[in-house]
C-alpha cells in the first residue's frame, strides 16, 4: 500500500513532531531526574518527582505511542517498508525497546510521584526514593541513536529487501521487453 502524497506528508509531519517532542520531553524529564538525584532540599525533591510523574504519564507516553504508530504507518505506507532496509528495522526495534522500558517504568514513576506529593512523607523518605537517572540517560541516548539513524538512513538492504528489489527489477525488465 502506498500513501497519497498529501497523506504521506501529513503522517510525516505528525511523526517528526511526535518524535522530536518525545526527545524534548525526555530531556525535560532528565533535567528533573538530575535534580531529584542530586538535591538535598525536600521541597525541590517533591517538586521534581511530582513534575516527573506528570511529564512521564501525560507527555512522554502519548508522544512515544504517537511516534511509534506514525513510524509504523510511514514504514508500511512508503517504499521504505518495514523489513526492506536495516536502518528502518533497527529503528523500529529500538523504538519498541524504548517504549517497553518506558511503559514498564511509568507506573513506578507515578507511585514515587504520589509518595512525594504526600505531605506526610518525611525528608528522609524523600531522599531514600529510588532514582530513575539510569533510565533517563539510557532513554535519551537511545532516542538520539534512533533519530540519527532516521536522518542518515545508512545503506543496506535486508535479505527480504534485496529479494523485493530483484523482483521489481525483473518486472521492469519484462515490461520494458514487452513495450
Amino acid at each position: 500500500m502506498t500513501m497519497t502524497p498529501v497523506l504521506r506528508k501529513f503522517a510525516l509531519a505528525v511523526h517528526i513532531t511526535s518524535s522530536v517532542g518525545w526527545i524534548g520531553a525526555v530531556a525535560a524529564y532528565l533535567a528533573l531526574d538530575v535534580t531529584a538525584a542530586t538535591s538535598q532540599d525536600a521541597q525541590m525533591l517533591r517538586a521534581a518527582w511530582i513534575a516527573m510523574g506528570l511529564i512521564a504519564g501525560t507527555i512522554i507516553v502519548p508522544l512515544a505511542l504517537t511516534s511509534f504508530l506514525t513510524g509504523l504507518v510511514m514504514s508500511l505506507g512508503t517504499a521504505w517498508g518495514l523489513f526492506r532496509h536495516y536502518w528502518v528495522l533497527i529503528s523500529f526495534v529500538l523504538t519498541i525497546i524504548a517504549m517497553s522500558i518506558l511503559l514498564l517504568e511509568t507506573p513506578l514513576i507515578s507511585r514515587i510521584a504520589d509518595i512525594a506529593a504526600d505531605p506526610t512523607t518525611s525528608t528522609a523518605e524523600l531522599r531514600a526514593l529510588p532514582n530513575t537517572l539510569l533510565h533517563s540517560v539510557g532513554g535519551t541516548l537511545l532516542l538520539i541513536v534512533i533519530q540519527v539513524l532516521n536522518i542518515y538512513k545508512p545503506r543496506g538492504l535486508t535479505p527480504y529487501g534485496w529479494r523485493k528489489q530483484q523482483e521489481q527489477r525483473t518486472v521492469r525488465q519484462i515490461v520494458d521487453a514487452v513495450t
